[in-house]
């Protein structure tokens, strides 16, 4: 008798099922996946069943996320519809793939699931660190707002562009009072200088096999990039031209700095095109290159890693040569792996052997920097993950110093 029951819900539970395709659901993607953030991936489902139905939704991840246990549980109540969303953290650029959505439907009483497959293949492209670049967009329409790790930078002297006079109000620099003008006006005027504009600044990228390093499951070639989108759009924002480089053996792309409207969209394409195979870095080559093809006076942001003396000593004449006729700010990476070994408590010999030969390393890295420095060559030593925000601090000084 029990199994003549049973017998009968099953049969009850596949009818109602299997009569009609009455569960769909679609996967909603962004334009593009944001490198190294969090992007959200919509799922839809619409339930047209007079009862409610219970889902359980597995989703074809792209095979670089390495994800194989999403599983998703919902229930959808009859004649209705409902969402959810999900995130994925990207670490390469380029094309992702997504497979089939997968829906597991059931009734309450769950003795049979009934799958079925929506969305043929999708594809996302994963492009440098858009969602980075506008979190310090700000920073280019008012400069004395400031984000955690920005520095407040005094302005010594005036640069060279005179703005207009307006009227004088608390706070301004009284030695900026125009004293023909506020006789003339009746009340005090100052002058408003603004920093130089239309000045050039390129971001120039090592893609050797020193940037394959990565920390955070982020290479330091893709820091990098990030960092030169964020930072070049901060820089087209102040009214500065900007270009790129890139090199390794060979050299890259070079976009010509420009200031016009399209040229962050340049960047960034050539940015997500960065192919390496990450062989030694030709300093004497890109020397060469940047004096033939760079012949005004630039900003030269070089994004680069050292992890011994010995390899800055040899690029050394180059970069001494480059900043000769430009003004060059070399950017490399502090070891933060090692820096935590150095905090860590050693509780034999090896570990105290371990923990000496990373205080070596990271004393030659400041060593390093204060061997650019005494050569008079603007240096960056910074944390991967702080890259972007003490390169534009870097940018921000050297305009408010007047130094390019």
């Amino acid at each position: 008798m029990l199994s003549i029951l049973f017998l009968l819900i099953f049969l009850f539970d596949c009818i109602a099922l299997f009569k009609s395709n009455a569960v769909s659901a679609e996967r909603i993607l962004p334009e593009k996946f944001s490198n190294s953030d969090e992007n959200p991936v919509m799922v839809k489902m619409k339930n047209s069943f007079s009862f409610d139905v219970y889902a359980e939704v597995i989703d074809e991840i792209p095979v670089q996320f390495q994800k194989r246990d999403f599983l998703k549980k919902i229930k959808i109540p009859a004649k209705n519809s409902v969402s959810f969303e999900y995130f994925l953290r990207p670490v390469e650029r380029g094309e992702y793939y997504f497979g089939k959505l997968n829906i597991y439907s059931s009734t309450k009483i769950q003795l049979v699931k009934k799958r079925n497959s929506f969305q043929d293949e999708q594809m996302v492209k994963v492009y440098p660190s858009f969602i980075q670049m506008k979190k310090y967009d700000f920073l280019a329409i008012d400069s004395r707002v400031s984000l955690p790790g920005m520095k407040k930078i005094r302005k010594i002297g005036h640069t060279m562009e005179f703005e207009q006079i307006k009227d004088y109000v608390m706070g301004d620099d009284v030695r900026s009072i125009n004293w023909k003008a506020t006789a003339k006006a009746g009340n005090l005027m100052v002058n408003q200088f603004q920093d130089e504009r239309s000045q050039p600044v390129y971001s120039i990228i090592d893609s050797s096999r020193g940037m394959k390093m990565p920390f955070e499951g982020l290479k330091l070639l893709d820091y990098a990039i990030n960092s030169t989108l964020a930072f070049s759009n901060i820089a087209l924002k102040k009214k500065d031209k900007v270009g790129m480089l890139s090199f390794s053996n060979k050299i890259g792309n070079l976009i010509p700095a420009t200031s016009k409207a399209s040229q962050l969209n340049n960047i960034q394409e050539s940015l997500y095109n960065i192919n390496t195979e990450f062989l030694d870095a030709d300093f004497g080559l890109l020397y060469a290159h940047v004096k033939r093809r760079i012949t005004h006076r630039s900003l030269l942001m070089l994004y680069t890693n050292f992890e011994h003396i010995s390899s800055l000593q040899r690029q050394l004449p180059y970069l001494l040569a480059l900043n000769r006729s430009h003004l060059l700010v070399v950017v490399f990476f502090e070891n933060t792996e090692l820096e935590s070994l150095v905090n860590s408590k050693a509780s034999n010999i090896p570990e105290v052997f371990d923990q000496t030969i990373a205080e070596q390393f990271a004393y030659d890295k400041r060593l390093m920097a204060r061997e650019l420095q005494k050569y008079g060559i603007q240096t960056v030593l910074t944390k991967p993950k702080d890259l972007t925000v003490n390169t534009i601090n870097k940018y921000l000084e050297i305009k408010k110093r007047g130094l390019l």
